[in-house]
């Protein structure tokens, strides 16, 4: 076996037999070049063959891996595929809709912010699902308390997707509450909250695309396409939603493969 190793990984420091003093001692520091390569080849002898790490759970960080998946979107149900005039058209405006945001951000991101409204940090998961769905639907809540007398409750609501709001918004932060959102979409309902957001967060993301990014709206895309499958009561306004998101992932963030093409 050690033969093996040393016909792999010849010494490229070969220590010969010098003479060494008689009181060397390899725990303290060595005194000239002989006893430190010395030393070294006595500390390489005693490592063991297998190393194993000691990792601590609960320091790594959820989701470190990007899984890409090469699979298309599912077809739309029958009688709602949408026609490649209406694609071409959603397209265009929401290049406009970025051109816009584009051109006016820094003015939007000048405007004060009301007094209740307050962002939270770029890592704080729970913090931004709260914040852009509102408690209502975050716990899951069939109705809230009739508060006209006092107007919008917004964190029982959700705050909409204000550009002085998105207009804050780095693109390390769009990304991470894209990813959010998109995990929550994963396990729950499609609400036209969320696809106001979605909607935003996509005029937001800057191309070209990360890959993180990148791998986000295919997921959002497929998803889009198994929740429109699955509609049971074909709700035209919200296919036509699901229709609008996988056409602006596919068509505007060329995404091809994942289109809708009308027979």
């Amino acid at each position: 076996m050690e033969l093996g190793v040393e016909e792999l990984m010849p010494r490229l420091l070969p220590v010969g037999d010098w003479d060494l003093a008689e009181d060397f001692d390899p725990t303290v520091p060595p005194r000239t070049p002989q006893e430190y390569l010395k030393r070294v080849q006595i500390e390489a002898a005693r490592c063991p063959d297998v190393v194993v790490a000691k990792i601590d759970p609960r320091k790594l960080k959820k989701k470190q891996t990007v899984n890409i998946s090469i699979s298309g979107c599912q077809p739309a149900p029958e009688g709602y595929c949408p026609t490649l005039r209406w694609q071409q058209q959603q397209v265009a405006n929401f290049s406009a809709v970025r051109q816009s945001l584009n051109k006016h951000r820094n003015h939007w991101r000048s405007q004060h912010l009301d007094s209740n409204v307050i962002m939270p940090k770029s890592e704080d998961e729970e913090g931004w699902k709260k914040f852009c769905l509102g408690e209502r639907i975050y716990s899951e809540i069939d109705a809230l308390p009739n508060n006209e007398n006092i107007g919008i409750d917004y964190m029982k609501v959700g705050f909409p997707p204000l550009l002085s709001i998105v207009s804050r918004m780095n693109q390390a932060t769009v990304t991470s509450v894209l990813e959010y959102l998109i995990g929550w979409f994963g396990e729950k309902k499609f609400t036209p909250e969320l696809g106001r957001w979605l909607y935003a967060l996509l005029a937001c993301l800057e191309k070209p695309l990360l890959p993180e990014a990148h791998s986000l709206i295919r997921q959002l895309a497929r998803r889009c396409s198994e929740v429109r499958v699955l509609e049971e009561n074909k709700n035209e306004e919200q296919i036509s939603a699901l229709n609008l998101i996988i056409c602006l992932v596919s068509r505007y963030f060329d995404q091809r493969d994942l289109a809708d093409e009308p027979s």
